[in-house]
């Protein structure tokens, strides 16, 4: 018997490590994004 390695559990665990990433970027460049708008708008106000 000869026992092979499984690569689609590495090929799944890339993906969602990469989906995982690409989200956590985009809300954390949105978040940027609001806060320099705020901070934009308050020095506008003033």
């Amino acid at each position: 018997m000869h026992e092979r390695l499984d690569q689609w559990h590495f090929v799944w665990a890339a993906v969602g490590i990469g989906v995982i990433g690409t989200l956590a970027m985009v809300g954390w460049s949105l978040f940027a994004m609001i806060r320099a708008e705020r901070r934009r708008d308050a020095v506008r106000r003033k």
